[in-house]
């Protein structure tokens, strides 16, 4: 078995590069779910919102969606498309009068 020395150095640059991947993970701008479908359970996390909520926004249209069996899934770029809508700007603040 051979042994290898490992040096301060070398755990340093581990370090930094560790530090670096992890931050380019957490920061990734990418969804979190890679794929094209999301279940209901994934949409409601993404929403904050309640399955009766999510049922009310399928019936009246505001979300798109797909059932297979009884399955339902969403495109995840309309759930993005539907939160960018949605996205209030941060205005002035109002001053009393």
């Amino acid at each position: 078995m051979a042994v290898e020395i490992i040096t301060r150095e070398d755990l340093a640059l581990f370090k930094r590069e560790l530090i670096q991947e992890l931050h380019e993970l957490f920061t990734s701008t990418k969804a979190p779910a890679t794929k094209k479908w999301v279940k209901s359970y994934e949409v409601r996390e993404m929403l904050n919102i309640s399955p009766g909520t999510l049922q009310n926004m399928r019936i009246n249209g505001t979300i798109a969606y797909s059932k297979i069996g009884g399955l339902i899934f969403y495109d995840y770029d309309d759930i993005i498309k539907l939160m960018e809508k949605d996205k209030k700007s941060a205005g002035k603040p109002q001053r009393a009068h």
